[in-house]
């Protein structure tokens, strides 16, 4: 059996158990008593072999400051659970079972028990032991298709029964997949580009480095890059970080990252852009898809104030529109590059076309744009195939920015790669994902990336291309009579007539405007202290292809052709 095949027999026994709530929940609520039931279940599972030890350690430790180390060196995990029961132990008493649970439950340590409370899960308790299904639904747990042992299922495994369950459980809830985790294969190819010729960690011995996603979700980015590095290189250590504002999707993260044995203290709840829980800190990688179209307004305040202290703190460059928050994200993660001199970091962030254009020259978005080209931050940008994520069938392109470009072949220069194309329809749509990206299309944008050469889907441009100076034109203000009118002996601008234009920054201005401007309007001139520069990346206009229209015999031939049909069906339909 496939792995995708295990993944969807697991998911839907543990599913099925879903069963037992009906009457009790709504369909669109069982997800919030599955999943956590499945964490929970899992970590049983893991702790089993070494529940016996860890109770008889527990009983001359307990008293003391350093419990957690005595007790984790016994279970190899991060985490440990010190109460008597196990699910198994709590269906052999049923009329206790509400009591006996909430010991359970109580019995793990600090960081699972952080999860729980993340969950919501101890109202769900009281719920299902007033409607008297409690017992029914733990015990369905301890069934043979929620055997849940790393023995049966690894942790990658598990990483995807998640994944499935909470898709199937935003379906029933009418709620966009998408907002909870990215298709595996767009993450695959964010991570070859993300660790692309880096030779260090790829093939260096006993290696560490860390990974950052300020939107981590679920988890998932972080999860392919680790496994990722592992199938490369076993004796790399990749440190993983993360903060997620749901908390339903942060205690999913951070179970995964103790299941996985990786410190989970590293996941870290609440609003990235209000209330970052890494200040001051610098990765080696980030990598993360924010929200589109997500406004910040709540985070307004906090946001601009930190905006007032320019590069020293994250939003230096410029404000977006507060309307859309994915710059901030972008701001957030460059703010988060190591320096240089520190070896530098490599961003792979997804995005909407709105940041490649949005707003003019002097606006906070054309600031980012400017701030990140004239730094020389921009390595690439990725147009994806529409229709791959499940939330949405718009165009979504991934940013690649590097500050380690110096004295290399991309240093002053930005590659844009057309990967639109590059897709193999899905026999079933799932919510808006209708297209696939497939393996071998992932191997081809990962060379063409990596070759830096221009072809059919790769442009390579100098930063300055994108950039434009915005002129404004202005014209003599007249009176009725046609006459100039004068203040203190000069020229008025009449503000009816003010016009502006967009001169490229390798042209010269005044050139321009002879050739451009005056032969239409030999009266004007330009107010050079209103000039501003701007940036812009117009990507679809760079791979256009021009298709000519049909000839008109053409298609008065399938005019004609369609007539004659018509006609013919008509005749029938008269005849009978």
């Amino acid at each position: 059996m496939s792995l995708s095949s295990r993944i969807n027999e697991k998911a839907s026994l543990i599913w099925a158990i879903a069963d037992k709530l009906t009457g009790v929940y709504k369909p669109h609520e069982y997800g919030e008593v599955i999943l956590p039931l499945t964490v929970i279940r899992r970590f049983d599972c893991i702790l089993r072999d070494t529940k016996d030890a860890v109770l008889e350690k527990y009983a001359s430790v307990k008293n003391i400051a350093m419990k957690d180390v005595f007790l984790t060196n016994l279970t190899g995990y991060t985490f440990y659970n010190t109460s008597k029961y196990t699910f198994e132990k709590l269906v052999d008493d049923p009329d206790n079972i509400e009591r006996n649970f909430l010991d359970y439950l109580n019995g793990f340590s600090e960081n699972v028990r952080d999860i729980i409370e993340k969950f919501k899960f101890e109202g769900h308790i009281a719920t299902m032991a007033n409607k008297g299904i409690l017992y029914m639904v733990i015990k369905e747990f301890t069934t043979e298709k929620a055997n849940l042992h790393p023995d049966l299922i690894s942790n990658l495994e598990m990483g995807y029964i998640f994944e499935e369950i909470i898709r199937r459980f935003s379906e029933a809830h009418n709620e966009d997949a998408g907002q909870h985790y990215t298709p595996r294969e767009v993450i695959k190819l964010m991570v070859n580009i993300l660790f692309h010729d880096d030779n260090d960690i790829l093939s260096g011995t006993n290696v560490v480095r860390t990974i950052y996603d300020p939107a981590c979700g679920t988890g998932g980015m972080l999860t392919v890059a680790e496994e990722y590095l592992y199938a490369h290189n076993d004796t790399t250590k990749l440190m993983a970080f993360g903060q997620e504002i749901n908390d339903q999707t942060f205690a999913i993260c951070k179970a995964d990252m103790l299941i996985k044995g990786n410190d989970a203290s590293f996941i870290k709840s609440g609003n990235t852009l209000s209330d970052d829980q890494f200040e001051g800190q610098r990765f080696d990688y980030i990598i993360s898809n924010p929200p589109f179209g997500r406004e910040w307004k709540n985070e307004k305040t906090a946001v601009e104030k930190e905006a007032k202290k320019g590069f020293a703190g994250r939003f230096g460059a410029g404000l977006p529109a507060a309307s859309d928050s994915q710059m901030l994200f972008l701001l957030n993660a460059i703010a988060k590059m190591k320096e240089p001199k520190d070896g530098g970091s490599r961003i792979a962030i997804i995005h909407n076309g709105s940041p490649l254009f949005t707003g003019d020259a002097g606006s906070g978005p054309s600031e980012i744009r400017k701030y990140i080209l004239e730094k020389d931050l921009l390595e690439a940008i990725i147009a994806l195939p529409n229709d791959i994520f499940y939330n949405t069938g718009i165009a979504t392109y991934i940013w690649v920015l590097s500050n380690k470009k110096a004295g290399t072949k991309r240093e002053g220069k930005v590659q844009l790669i057309n990967a639109n194309g590059l897709f193999e329809k899905r026999r079933k749509a799932l919510g808006n994902k209708r297209n696939d990206i497939p393996k071998e299309a992932i191997e081809e944008i990962t060379q063409i990336y990596g070759d830096f050469r221009e072809g059919k889907i790769s442009k390579i441009f100098e930063n300055e291309d994108f950039g434009y100076t915005k002129i404004t034109v202005e014209r003599p203000l007249r009176d009725e009579k046609g006459e100039l009118i004068l203040k203190n002996g000069k020229k008025q601008a009449d503000s009816s007539l003010r016009d502006t234009e967009s001169v490229p920054l390798k042209e010269n201005i005044k050139e321009y405007f002879k050739r451009e401007v005056l032969p239409f309007v030999e009266d004007a001139w330009i107010d050079d202290k209103k000039s501003k520069v701007g940036y812009e990346i117009p990507f679809t206009r760079y791979f256009y292809e021009y298709v000519a229209p049909r000839s008109s015999a053409e298609i008065m031939a399938e005019i004609m052709e369609l007539e004659l049909e018509l006609s013919g069906s008509l005749e029938e339909v008269f005849n009978q």
